[in-house]
């Protein structure tokens, strides 16, 4: 069995986990300034420095307490725009910095205890004026409001009536709805005040669109939307949906690949939809299979793509511009340069880099990620990711199958900082793309209906077998990882599998399928025909609550008998801690010895780096114990 050579330097768990130096950078509107998120006493905060001179950056928010993630310049150089919510609770808040003062505090624009905002978004047709959705007046029911961001003022446009999932608010003053019909079908409507419901502008079969759909954007003029659609065909292609008769026409599609839309589950990452920085046209779309393929669709911006992709042999991710189309700042996806941002000038053709977030992590001290596709039982091809440790024969290794959430989400090639430390460590890792996951057609999605803790885990098992029997792996030494759905699959691993792994790691994952749904926000529990009832079962129709018991880890946890570790934040609002306590306790109640991390300041998924550090220093001792990794 071979060791990890020596000649690989050893990555601190800090250097993977602790804050990017520079992150997230974007260019005002008119170009003369770069905003980013660099840490301030200990927190990302947003800072703006100028393009063109060498004026001394500053940081232009003060949250010492939790890093902002999520920033929006505005249409005015006066006013900048933050989110934040506390202690990982996603109440959501807008906060407003004004630029020209920098003595100034920021305003709370959405003031309201316990409420949170949602579907925020600056329109060209509307300067000024923000749109957002904000259920202050019932936990249940999000209204449609517009914000002056000058002066802050709020005013309501639309009451949800119930059953809304979403307003659309057209440049001319027209409102649209999208809500659930009782059979799960989508319906989007126009909305007339007291006036009884009018007939849908169109209707969707909800069941092949889980979490909705996906992009559902108005386009500026406010006579189309731009839908990630996936009717009478297997892919999900874009399409302009006309608002006046309800009719499809084809913007856009890839012979092979999905849209890309996982903006969808992590808003921080980007849309698919590529837009005109002053009047908000399409120029290009995104889609992803083993990798990023972006089509433009606008000639100028075609011609940028082809001097932006000569700056990196990674995958183009975050991309802003000046009005003027000319000025931009782009950063690129990539497994062992994460994140490397650079400034290109179209008018001069000069381009520039501005910053890698990691300086101190050596791309040849990192492993790379490859693609692999693994073929499930029943001859299901699995899209899946392996990392194997630098230096190590690739012979026999201890492997971390490293699961992803959702289940409706994916994993993708890029820099996954879990998958390096444990390949620094001498694991071989392993992301296998389940059926149920998303991006791989409609049918490869559908294939998930009844199958938690069934098929979805058999196409993890089968991902082990291939990697030992490639040789890759040793089958003593494997362990599963996950968060949220991925810890749940980590608990089905341990309970309806209990051999297969020497470890298991459960970050906020489902124990009790039932209290879970019983527990989601209540926002989200008329939302959840098209999801988890679909997929999983109702918990109110008799049968299918005792299939959702018999599907669940706890029902099962007597079988446990793997080493486990448990990770929870407090404040999870989505997988609340009562989850990881019931098979906690229970594993207690037994004797038997389980690992158990909770952390006060945090929700789903942990925001400080001080958490994340002590967490994933845990991860790896906890793995090095039983795993023995050379």
């Amino acid at each position: 069995m071979s060791a990890v050579s020596p000649a690989v330097p050893h990555l601190a768990v800090e250097d993977l986990f602790g804050s990017p130096i520079k992150a997230g950078a974007s260019i005002s509107p008119d170009g003369t300034t770069l905003a980013y998120l660099a840490p301030w006493r200990g927190r990302l905060n947003v800072w703006v420095e100028s393009i063109d001179t060498d004026e001394e950056a500053r940081c232009v928010t003060a949250d010492d307490h939790r890093s902002v993630h999520i920033y929006h310049w505005t249409d005015d150089p006066r006013w900048l725009l933050y989110e934040q919510d506390g202690d990982g609770d996603e109440n959501w808040h807008v906060h407003r910095v004004d630029l020209t003062d920098p003595g100034a505090k920021a305003v709370d624009l959405t003031p309201f205890p316990g409420a949170r905002v949602m579907g925020f978004e600056t329109s060209v047709s509307r300067p000024g004026k923000a749109l957002l959705r904000l259920n202050r007046r019932d936990p249940a029911e999000f209204d449609l409001y517009e914000v002056d961001i000058a002066t802050g003022e709020l005013t309501m446009l639309a009451q949800n009536p119930g059953q809304v999932a979403d307003f659309l608010y057209t440049p001319s003053g027209d409102l649209y709805t999208r809500s659930l019909a009782a059979d799960g079908d989508m319906e989007l409507s126009k909305w007339r005040p007291g006036a009884e419901k009018s007939p849908p502008v169109v209707t969707v079969d909800g069941a092949d669109y889980p979490l909705g759909v996906y992009p559902f954007q108005l386009t500026p003029d406010g006579t189309g939307l731009w839908l990630g659609s996936n009717r009478n065909s297997d892919r999900t292609r874009l399409v302009r949906l006309d608002l006046a008769t309800g009719e499809e026409t084809e913007i856009d599609s890839h012979p092979v690949f999905d849209l890309d839309t996982q903006a969808h589950v992590f808003p921080t990452l980007p849309s698919p939809l590529i837009r005109d920085r002053r009047t908000g046209e399409l120029i290009a779309v995104r889609y992803r299979g083993e990798r990023q393929v972006i089509q433009p669709l606008d000639p100028h911006f075609a011609d940028v793509l082809e001097h932006l992709t000569k700056l990196s042999d990674g995958d183009l991710s975050a991309v802003s511009s000046d009005e003027s189309g000319q000025r931009w700042v782009v950063s690129f996806s990539h497994d062992r340069d994460p994140g490397a941002t650079f400034y290109y000038d179209h008018s001069t053709g000069e381009s520039r880099l501005l910053f890698r977030p990691y300086p101190h992590l050596d791309p040849e001290a990192l492993a790379p990620m490859t693609p692999v596709t693994i073929t499930s039982r029943d001859g299901l091809a699995l899209p899946s990711y392996l990392t194997l440790p630098l230096g190590a024969e690739p012979s026999a290794l201890p492997l971390v199958l490293l699961v992803h959430g959702g289940p409706w989400s994916r994993d993708t090639w890029g820099f996954n900082p879990v998958a390096q430390l444990l390949a620094n460590r001498g694991h071989a890792v392993l992301q296998v793309n389940f059926r149920g996951s998303a991006g791989f057609g409609k049918s490869f999605l559908k294939a998930g209906i009844g199958e938690l803790a069934g098929k979805m885990h058999d196409d993890l098992i089968d991902a082990v077998d291939w990697a030992v029997d490639t040789g890759y792996a040793d089958r003593d030494r494997v362990a599963i990882f996950g968060g949220s759905y991925g810890g749940y699959a980590t608990l089905v691993g341990v309970t309806f599998t209990p051999d297969v792994f020497a470890a298991a790691i459960d970050c906020f994952g489902i124990s009790n399928l039932a209290s879970f749904l019983a527990t989601v926000p209540e926002f989200v529990k008329n939302q959840l025909t098209n999801n988890w009832h679909r997929y999983a079962g109702d918990p109110d129709i008799p049968e299918q609550a005792a299939d959702l018991w018999a599907r669940s880890p706890i029902s099962r946890v007597d079988d446990i008998r793997t080493p486990l570790m448990v990770v929870q934040g407090a404040n999870d609002v989505r997988v609340v801690k009562a989850e990881s306590d019931q098979i906690v306790d229970a594993l207690r109640a037994r004797g038997v010895e389980v690992e158990y991390l909770v952390k006060d300041d945090e929700g789903h998924g942990f925001v400080n780096p001080e958490n994340n550090i002590e967490m994933y220093r845990a991860a790896e001792q906890f793995l090095a114990r039983h795993l023995k990794p050379r």
